[in-house]
């Protein structure tokens, strides 16, 4: 168990408050006119998703959360539920529910590696890629000179997502998206 300075609390980093584990979204160190400094934060609470504000003045520590990870590969999702098996032993199977994925949860396919969290043993949350290249299955056909209405358009891949993307992304191309905003990258 480490404590971190107030100053120490920065993004991507993981605190225990209140006994509970949070992930640290944003922070920010200022003073308010003539008073001491305080970090300013947006806490992601690990276990129910739930974000909160809080601010950390200079005379607090805080405990930083130590979250163990093992690696997790995602079979299939089905009626709301998705399976994953450990990567070397694919009989030790095991669902997780619909809304514990999250959004992110659109954009896996068979066979990806993605990272559990634990925190004292229990899970809590996963880790994603950042990026995934999946397939278009389904794209309209572009138009010339159909750019007022911004140049994209709406695409379904072989997920089932639908995200948008430029006009010329076309049906069978492989394309690389962002799985945090969901938005297109680029071409494969």
């Amino acid at each position: 168990m480490s404590l971190l300075e107030y100053n120490e609390v920065t993004e991507k980093k993981y605190i225990v408050l209140d006994g509970q584990p949070y992930e640290v979204i944003t922070s920010h160190v200022f003073r308010k006119q003539q008073r001491k400094p305080v970090n300013a934060t947006k806490l992601k609470n690990l276990m129910t998703g739930k974000v909160t504000e809080y601010s950390f003045h200079q005379s607090e520590k805080i405990e930083e959360a130590e979250i163990d990870s093992r690696e997790l590969k995602y079979l299939y999702n089905s009626r709301g539920e998705y399976w994953f098996a450990d990567p070397t032993d694919p009989s030790k199977r095991f669902n997780v529910n619909e809304e514990v994925i999250g959004e992110r949860g659109r954009f896996l396919t068979a066979n990806t590696v993605v990272t559990q969290l634990l925190f004292q043993e229990r899970p809590m949350g996963f880790k994603f890629p950042i990026t995934a290249d999946l397939k278009v299955v389904d794209a309209p056909p572009s138009i010339k000179g159909d750019t007022a209405t911004g140049g994209s358009k709406v695409i379904t891949l072989e997920t089932g997502a639908t995200i948008n993307a430029p006009l010329f992304v076309n049906k069978g191309d492989v394309i690389r998206i962002n799985t945090e905003t969901g938005e297109y990258r680029e071409r494969v």
